[in-house]
């Protein structure tokens, strides 16, 4: 065994098509998947009260820096690891792990998220959703000249191949057909939180088909959707 030659961080906020994008690679024969490796470190130092936050806090390592240092050496038997990440639970953390990685951030429109997000959590604000945070990534990654590619999941969910074409050719894999579709139901990887979060994407057996559809948001939520709007606005420019 050796150190995975390439790991990939999927960076994205809170009911995104992220979850979805994890099963995508897991279909790959030289690809290891984990999900959301940082949660706990994340729930430590800010003390929210997730859904399932004992749970999540007795499965993993809850010092950031040590789990990414374990990525970084530790051994493993597939070439390619890819790891399902949150923006926002970069807190209080050495970035220098980046420097080795290979960094998608997947963004989508606020008010979709806000949508979805506001069912699970009350009065989520800008700060967890994840938008701002990826912003500030994107800028650091940029200023540093480390590898980072911009994807809205709409461009995901109306060309999935195209997308995944896109996204392996830039993280210097090859695109495998495999990864446009899994079995229905609860998977290996998912964490111990899935309960809570993935019941939607457990009915599915592939990328859910693009719809257009009309949203509209609860006034206790307009205000933090004001806030996300411009820096998705900035980030989509930079979009595949």
């Amino acid at each position: 065994m050796k150190p995975a030659q390439i790991i990939i961080n999927l960076w994205s906020g809170p009911r995104n098509i992220s979850t979805a994008m994890m099963y995508a690679f897991s279909q790959r024969k030289d690809t290891r998947v984990f999900d959301e490796p940082l949660y706990a470190h994340y729930l430590r130092v800010t003390g929210l009260q997730h859904p399932g936050r004992e749970e999540v806090m007795a499965a993993q390592n809850a010092n950031g820096d040590e789990v990414m240092d374990g990525f970084l050496f530790d051994n493993f038997t597939r070439d390619v690891l890819f790891l399902k990440q949150m923006t926002h639970h970069l807190v209080d953390m050495d970035l220098r792990f980046l420097e080795q990685t290979k960094n998608i951030i997947l963004i989508r429109d606020p008010k979709k998220v806000l949508h979805s997000y506001g069912k699970v959590i009350a009065e989520p604000t800008l700060e967890d959703i994840g938008i701002k945070q990826s912003f500030e990534l994107f800028e650091y990654l940029q200023k540093l000249h480390l590898h980072c590619i911009v994807v809205d999941a709409d461009t995901i969910l109306k060309d999935p191949e195209t997308a995944l074409q896109t996204i392996c050719k830039s993280c210097t894999i090859p695109f495998l057909p495999v990864m446009l579709s899994w079995a229905p139901g609860p998977k290996k990887a998912d964490g111990v939180w899935a309960k809570y979060w993935y019941q939607n994407v457990h009915t599915s057996s592939g990328f859910q088909e693009y719809v257009e559809e009309e949203i509209h948001l609860l006034s206790s939520l307009q205000k933090v959707y004001t806030e996300a709007l411009p820096y998705y606005e900035k980030l989509k420019q930079h979009a595949i």
